[in-house]
């Protein structure tokens, strides 16, 4: 009581945020697994919608699309993330015009964006057009019509509306390294490769950390953009939970948004265990 009186306005504030996140984030996750773990109508415990879930052909695929897609998307976000943000770092002229022009995709709306990119990897789109203009192709080949060059257009698509995140947070990170430890490794003779691997790369550890847990969870639910530029011929699990959905398979549909909600979790969890122990091994 004591302690509601002391920080009573601050609770107040709090509260609104709290009510948020419990009535639209919260109970609608509790609500979702409770579905998945019922019938619809004897409200009786059941694991048939889940039976059915991993008996799907099409489950099969979106957990592979959706691994795929997140694993590579992050790997490719991370490598490329990183080198503009390096780029970013150095003083140049206009580069305050650069870090400016970088923040537009974020203001793009993701199904704006992937009917832009439509235009780009369709079959008669700007992509095709390049190729056969350089004598590449002789034919306009589908790249959305299903398989892996499929998923490598879904994760440029999604690398370009969210690549911006990851270079600012990368970004902020390199800023945050005092230059007092590149010029001591510079008396000390190290070269520009070995500033990287062993000063810039552990001191940036936490921003790749914040990073990955945010690009992992975002591109494990990744929906707008493979439903609006492949549809059905490269479902996700989000895309696979949403036509569950429609057709009003409610139990089938919460079975895979809580099987997409127990993956990201375990995620997230193994990778700050890798981090940890990587840290122990290397004190």
């Amino acid at each position: 009581m004591v302690l509601f009186r002391k920080y009573r306005l601050e609770m107040l504030m709090l509260l609104p945020l709290v009510l948020y996140i419990f009535f639209f984030t919260l109970l609608p996750v509790l609500q979702t697994i409770f579905i998945s773990f019922v019938e619809p109508q004897s409200q009786q415990f059941t694991l048939r919608h889940y039976q059915t879930l991993f008996a799907d052909l099409n489950f099969d695929r979106a957990l592979f699309n959706t691994l795929f897609i997140t694993i590579v998307g992050i790997i490719l976000q991370l490598v490329v993330g990183l080198a503009i943000a390096l780029m970013l770092k150095q003083k140049f002229a206009g580069r305050g015009f650069f870090r400016s022009l970088l923040l537009v995709p974020m203001g793009v709306p993701t199904l704006v964006s992937g009917v832009t990119l439509l235009f780009i990897f369709g079959q008669t789109g700007y992509f095709n057009e390049l190729l056969w203009r350089l004598g590449l192709i002789e034919t306009q080949p589908f790249w959305l019509g299903g398989g892996l060059e499929t998923l490598f257009v879904i994760i440029f698509a999604d690398m370009w509306k969210v690549l911006p995140l990851t270079i600012l947070i990368l970004l902020a990170g390199l800023e945050s390294i005092p230059e007092d430890v590149y010029e001591a490794a510079a008396v000390d003779g190290a070269g520009s490769g070995q500033m990287f691997w062993r000063i810039t790369l552990p001191l940036l550890k936490p921003s790749i950390t914040m990073a990955v847990i945010l690009r992992a969870i975002d591109s494990f639910r990744i929906f707008e953009l493979p439903l609006v530029m492949a549809g059905k011929n490269a479902p996700v699990l989000s895309t696979f939970a949403y036509e569950a959905f429609r057709r009003n398979q409610f139990g089938l549909s919460g079975a895979a948004a809580t099987v997409l909600l127990v993956i990201i979790f375990v995620f997230i969890v193994f990778y700050l265990m890798v981090l940890e122990r990587g840290d122990r091994g290397g004190a």
